[in-house]
């Protein structure tokens, strides 16, 4: 079962996972990804649209894995 934010607290310790992988590694691995796009699907919109502001506010480099169209979208 994928992971479910219930609150902003909860996105923003999945920002700080993408930095410090993102810090370490060159891409973000695909079980992340998938988890993460499982949150996105799960979560009340309004943590899914505080997501995305975040990760376009801090790490955004990371949008190519969340982008509309991503190559990287499990389908």
């Amino acid at each position: 079962m994928p992971y479910r934010w219930k609150e902003k607290v909860d996105v923003d310790e999945t920002i700080v996972v993408i930095k410090n992988v993102l810090d370490k590694e060159p891409e973000l691995p695909n079980w992340l990804v998938k988890t993460i796009y499982g949150a996105i699907r799960d979560s009340d919109p309004a943590m899914a649209k505080y997501f995305y502001a975040e990760v376009k506010k801090y790490v955004p480099a990371s949008m190519k894995y969340f982008e509309e169209g991503s190559t990287r979208a499990p389908i």
